[in-house]
């Protein structure tokens, strides 16, 4: 099968930047199954697994696709449907009220797709090789944040808050002690470490000696690669309730409440494998069952079949949701 995978960013990711890591494994994945890929990306992207084209924003998608294609993935909706090969279309976030989506969009969790009246969907998974093995030796002490810490959706406020309160130091990946956009939220207290944006072996180095995620997050998060990369590092997830987070934390790995005296406790008290956190997302959330699902889809749209019978559409608002504390 010949498969065109098109995005709006560049490839390969260096730091931040989910949906570039997730394509990317994607891509590598589907290869190792013997197809072959084609990227269409913007300037300054490079690949030695799969053809790059450049993509040029002033053509259609349509105009930009060779002949030789058999399906085409798209990683945002289309402004225009004038695509006459058959295609899909995978939904990362979540839409706007009143927003139809295109018949053909997969979402990357149950929740996210039911939650969009729709019951297609893949769940990411990542290439774990690429994060290297795990220090078990390593001496943990301290707790983390992880994801580009909007505060008031991911909730940084709240985590701060549940770190203080459980006597615990928080080291933040992702965000900022000053925010000017929302207003400037100082945060000095020795309890708090605030490392910005960071990634690679930085960000893996942080994730291997923390005790756990706290992820107080107040809308319906569509997956949570923060998630299971900390997952991955042997770290359980204290977290509120939303969008697919339940999929991604069972009971053994981690508590999920919206209340934060149960979060505080449950630091405090609960005791979890890290080993079984490991193991439960290379089992569930790796790039080869990842990519053997979007197979699936490919064919299902290669057949004519649409994979919704109406267009998607977001329900009801998935934002500010409920957080005592």
């Amino acid at each position: 099968m010949n498969i065109l995978i098109a995005n709006m960013s560049p490839i390969p990711v260096y730091a931040y930047g989910g949906t570039e890591r997730v394509i990317w494994d994607l891509a590598k994945e589907l290869v190792k199954l013997g197809h072959q890929v084609t990227f269409l990306v913007p300037k300054g992207s490079h690949c030695d697994f799969a053809k790059v084209i450049e993509m040029n924003p002033a053509l259609t998608i349509a105009q930009q696709i060779p002949d030789y294609i058999d399906v085409a993935h798209l990683q945002f909706q289309p402004k225009n449907c004038d695509i006459k090969i058959p295609y899909v279309v995978t939904e990362h976030g979540n839409a706007q009220i009143n927003e139809y989506l295109d018949k053909n969009t997969i979402f990357v969790s149950r929740d996210h797709a039911k939650r969009h009246n729709s019951d297609a969907y893949v769940l990411n998974g990542l290439d774990w090789s690429n994060y290297g093995e795990v220090d078990w030796a390593k001496e943990r002490g301290y707790y983390h944040f992880l994801g580009k810490a909007a505060w008031r959706l991911k909730n940084v406020k709240g985590a701060i808050h549940i770190a203080r309160k459980a006597k615990q130091q928080l080291h933040v990946l992702g965000g900022d002690r000053f925010n000017f956009k929302r207003g400037v939220r100082l945060t000095f207290s020795p309890q708090i470490k605030f490392h910005g944006m960071v990634g690679g072996q930085e960000k893996l180095s942080l994730l291997n000696g923390s005790k756990g995620l706290i992820f107080p997050v107040r809308w319906h998060e569509p997956f949570g690669l923060a998630i299971i990369e900390s997952m991955y590092f042997g770290c359980p997830v204290f977290s509120t309730p939303y969008g697919a987070i339940p999929e991604l934390v069972p009971s053994e790995c981690g508590v999920l409440s919206n209340n934060a005296d149960l979060l505080i406790d449950a630091i405090n008290t609960q005791r979890f494998d890290p080993l079984y956190c490991q193991q439960h997302v290379v089992d569930n959330f790796n790039a080869n069952r990842m990519a053997q699902g979007y197979v699936e889809k490919y064919e299902q749209a290669i057949s004519g079949k649409e994979l919704n019978t109406h267009q998607p559409y977001l329900m009801k608002e998935c934002q500010n949701l409920e957080w005592k504390r």
